[in-house]
């Protein structure tokens, strides 16, 4: 798989009702979604982009050196921004593997970013996505921590059945965490924006539900570790914490 045939997209809006401005947001001398934006860059799978719908987020791409496609604002989620990205980057069609990295996993790693890719070795997978091992009962019962069910197939590898907010599966044996970054093959990207919200996409607020109950193939690669999101101020003041360390920075006072 040549790099020419794969896109990392990385959907970033302000409107974010917790943490307002998000992605502009600075974390150790840089705006959080320039970190996602080096991080993908060094996974080195493809082209890296950023999709918004904010002329500022844009600018601040731009004037790292990044590659931004502004997008309409209405869209309803990351999937529906990054297909029309993909529409505007690549309309003759090229790309065969697009990657939906979230705007605010400023800590993720890059061979995690890589690790998302082999599932789709297998033609028959349509989606890939990444879970890591839970350890800890606060994260199984979380309902904020989505728990990816699924067979195992191969060394660090599931078949996705089930995703939930819910403590599943039951019972003893392992649990995982979902971590949202998902590679999708052109077509199968096409036809998951092109379907309504399903029943149980609706009921557990969880879009690649709807996936699932169109009958299309999730794979996912166990990683382990969980890149941490930035939700709320103080996942924003432990990003800043664990980028300072690795940069050497001192974190600013509040």
């Amino acid at each position: 798989m040549t790099e020419t045939r794969i896109l990392v997209l990385i959907p970033a809006r302000m409107a974010a009702t917790r943490l307002p401005g998000k992605p502009l947001l600075e974390i150790a001398g840089l705006p959080m979604i320039i970190h996602v934006l080096r991080r993908a860059e060094a996974a080195q799978i493809g082209r890296v982009a950023v999709a918004t719908d904010t002329p500022e987020i844009a600018a601040a791409v731009k004037s790292h050196g990044g590659e931004a496609v502004m997008t309409r604002a209405d869209h309803p989620s990351g999937s529906d921004r990054i297909y029309e990205a993909l529409q505007t980057l690549d309309p003759e069609g090229r790309t065969e593997i697009v990657v939906n990295l979230q705007g605010d996993f400023p800590t993720i790693r890059p061979e995690n970013i890589r690790g998302v890719l082999p599932p789709l070795d297998d033609p028959a997978v349509d989606i890939a996505t990444l879970a890591a091992e839970i350890h800890t009962e606060e994260e199984s019962t979380n309902p904020n921590v989505v728990k990816a069910v699924g067979s195992p197939i191969g060394p660090q590898r599931l078949r996705a059945l089930y995703f939930t907010r819910a403590t599943a599966p039951y019972g003893d044996g392992p649990r995982y965490h979902h971590i949202g970054l998902y590679a999708y093959r052109r077509a199968a990207l096409a036809r998951f924006v092109s379907l309504p919200p399903s029943p149980l996409e609706s009921q557990e607020k969880l879009e690649q539900l709807r996936a699932l109950e169109a009958g299309m193939r999730i794979d996912v690669t166990i990683v382990d570790t969980v890149p941490r999101g930035v939700d709320t101020p103080a996942d924003l003041e432990t990003a800043r914490r664990i980028l300072a360390s690795r940069s050497g920075i001192r974190p600013a006072l509040p």
